[in-house]
């Protein structure tokens, strides 16, 4: 599959950042991650969580449903084509920390695999010290012999990296291999890597990023690798990749230079020379020699205005200066997405460019393909209605490909599209975990603060009745273009639809919020919330509250809301700014210290979102909303739930502690829990770890909301 990821949104953290003490913040202390005072407190909290919460009966029914559907037999396994191979990272009862397994395509079509085990995880931690994740396996098309294997130490984002050869189905001795670091590595070709990692000093960003790309041969040591580029500290990072294979491959490096704005530049000769492109766009990869650029504002080119939203495919080497005259086919209008659409993804095969889009929050796929004569044409792929699709991996040869279906009240189903019919065939259907069958998905538009309509998705009984009594659970995010979409598990989370038995056959009414900041509609639905507009996000979420109040579905009292990440701060900025709203709150793996989070962690890299807090005039809007600034005495703040990880490197676990130790200095209702292995996810490798927390966040709902 030619498909280039060229930014990634998850972005790749460690290490902790040394605060200064200040007067003004009696709980800087906490921001000491491993120190013995803060893990004291961090114990102390989770026991007094646990002597509460885990005592509860409703807490070991809401665990037993938890954990059989995150242990489900029929879940339907996320696979990538390599050859006449799929490949699957796969977790259970029986393997906890998973198994990288392997299944002949043709059996696995039929949904008749016999799984072959790459790499055993729980045997890999049985002889190497520590507690080691996999991430991830990137294999040399096309003979697949060839890999990178991504570990994982305790779930965080840093990794280490060994050469895996999967002939042989063993590590490669002497081969390609680094230590723990932030990385981004890719093969060039057999013998060669591009790398950017902690080559040591001064070779990081202030974010926490490598700030160098290198290229290294094979048997040579790494300190011999040639640089490609160093870039400023103060940009985000760097990394090189290949696309394209024999004559027609190509070398380029890609500087981030803030969260939303990178350069791109051709290795010509191994000499990086930059691209003619806004630092907005995005290139999302490449067809017969064409980069596909996504545009995300307004740019004048070639005597024309193309605006934001816009795919185009174009030469790199009238981007280049190689070729200084323009002529018909260098470059062209693929297409303009419709107001109410956004492109979620883009993948090529040799002969077809495959989108999966959203319109009015709900997926579909289009398959386009290009006839001798440059014309275009387009076939939507008959998946099912009002949900969302996940297009999995493609086949570069014969453009066949898996894609997953699922809504709110379907189990992920996986289909096969053929690349000759494009008629989708069912392989497998995830067993449903609750019955939908008394159950309806409704949308509605709040109307937010400015008069823009913010959509939502309603999950009920059929037999519900609006008489704002009922337990309502709104899930939002808000930011980073990414979209909340129909899923079986209720949120962005994999969670197997363990909702369904956990909240809706208890009686509860499930909300998810498509607010600004994400990506619901495009560009400019995320565009719309950035820096000096953040509040917008917040806005759009409490219209939301309040139109789900007005129509009686529920009341403040029965209405509880929660958010993970960036979803973290969008509930503690609303809870400290609508407290009058909501009855409970659940704030996961947030940012929560406005003032400091660039300072701690990945939090640098994210000032293109935000803004930067040193900077006065930015710290003026900021302040605004950073829920730990505006936290008040003697205010009725709803019972709040907090949960993260001590080892997240990408979030720092000190916008939680300090958050709620300064909650509970003012003597307010809070719950704590914290654990000790994983990352971002706020969960170690094991199921058992994600049910502890489900559990423990739906008690605190059905405590607090019924």
């Amino acid at each position: 599959m030619k498909k280039i990821v060229w930014i990634s949104v998850a972005i790749l953290i460690t290490g902790f950042s040394q605060a200064n003490t200040h007067d003004e913040d009696p709980f800087i202390w906490l921001e000491d991650i491993d120190g013995e005072r803060s893990m004291e407190w961090v114990l102390s909290q989770n026991k007094q969580t646990a002597d509460q919460y885990k005592a509860m009966p409703i807490y070991q029914e809401l665990y037993s449903e938890a954990i059989s559907a995150l242990n489900g037999k029929s879940r339907i396994p996320s696979v990538t084509q390599k050859g006449e191979w799929v490949y699957n990272f796969w977790k259970d009862d029986k393997n906890p920390l998973g198994v990288y397994r392997r299944a002949k395509l043709k059996e696995f079509k039929a949904n008749k695999p016999k799984w072959q085990t790459v790499l055993d995880m729980d045997q890999y931690n049985e002889i190497h010290e520590g507690k080691w994740m996999f991430k991830d396996m990137t294999c040399l098309a096309p003979e697949y012999q060839h890999c990178l294997t991504f570990l994982s130490l305790d779930g965080g984002d840093a990794e280490v990296m060994k050469e895996f050869n999967m002939k042989e189905m063993a590590f490669v001795k002497d081969g390609f291999s680094l230590p723990l670091s932030k990385m981004s590595v890719s093969w060039r070709d057999v013998d060669h890597l591009f790398v950017a990692t902690d080559f040591g000093s001064k070779s990081m960003t202030t974010s926490g990023y490598p700030r160098m790309s290198k290229l290294w041969t094979r048997g040579d040591d790494i300190a011999d690798a040639k640089l490609l580029m160093a870039i400023d500290p103060e940009h985000v990072k760097v990394f090189a990749q290949r696309t394209g294979s024999g004559g027609d491959a190509k070398d380029f490096v890609i500087e981030s230079v803030s969260f939303w704005s990178q350069k791109y530049y051709q290795l010509i000769d191994n000499e990086p020379v930059l691209l003619n492109l806004p630092e907005t766009a995005i290139v999302n990869g490449d067809f017969n020699g064409r980069m596909i650029v996504s545009l995300k504002a307004d740019w004048q080119f070639d005597g024309q205005i193309l605006h934001e939203g816009t795919i185009l495919l174009i030469k790199p080497e009238i981007l280049t200066g190689e070729k200084s005259i323009i002529e018909q086919g260098d470059w062209e209008v693929f297409l303009e997405p419709k107001a109410n659409q956004n492109i979620e993804s883009i993948d090529t095969s040799d002969e077809t460019i495959i989108l999966t889009l959203l319109e009015d929050v709900v997926g579909k796929l289009i398959v386009y393909t290009q006839n001798d004569q440059g014309q275009w044409s387009s076939q939507t792929i008959a998946f099912p209605d009002n949900g969302a699709i996940t297009l999995m991996d493609v086949n570069n040869e014969s453009g066949g490909f898996f894609a997953q279906y699922q809504s709110f009240l379907t189990p992920p189903t996986l289909y096969y599209v053929d690349g000759d019919d494009l008629e989708p065939k069912e392989v497998m259907s995830q067993q449903a975990s609750f019955d939908s069958r008394f159950y309806q998905v409704e949308q509605f538009f709040a109307r937010s603060k400015d008069g823009t309509f913010v959509p939502y998705f309603v999950i009920m009984n059929k037999n519900t009745v609006f008489n704002g009594q009922n337990p309502t659970h709104i899930f939002s995010y808000g930011g980073f273009r990414n979209s909340l979409t129909p899923s079986y598990s209720g949120s962005y989370e994999d969670l197997e639809g363990a909702y369904g038995k956990m909240w809706l056959d208890r009686g509860g009414i499930y909300v998810s919020a498509n607010i600004r900041g994400g990506g619901a509609y495009g560009p400019k639905w995320h565009n719309a919330a950035l820096k000096e507009n953040r509040h917008k996000a917040y806005e759009d979420f409490e219209a939301v509250a309040e139109d789900l109040i007005t129509r009686k579905i529920t009341s403040p009292e029965h209405l509880g809301i929660e958010g993970r990440s960036n979803g973290g701060l969008l509930v503690g900025a609303t809870m400290t700014r609508r407290p009058d709203l909501y009855g409970a709150v659940i704030c996961g793996v947030p940012l929560l210290d406005m003032k400091r989070y660039n300072k701690l962690l990945a939090g640098a890299s994210w000032m293109g979102e935000y803004g930067n807090p040193d900077v006065p005039e930015q710290w003026a809007y900021i302040k605004e909303y950073s829920p730990y600034q505006n936290l008040k005495r003697d205010v009725d703040y709803p019972a709040t739930f907090f949960y993260t990880s001590t080892h997240d490197d990408r979030v720092h676990p000190a916008h939680a502690r300090k958050m709620a130790a300064k909650m509970k200095s003012f003597g307010y209702p809070v719950w704590y829990f914290e654990i000790s292995e994983g990352g971002h996810g706020g969960t170690s490798g094991s199921n058992q770890y994600l049910a502890e927390r489900l559990a423990l966040a739906f008690t605190h709902l059905w405590v607090h909301l019924k």
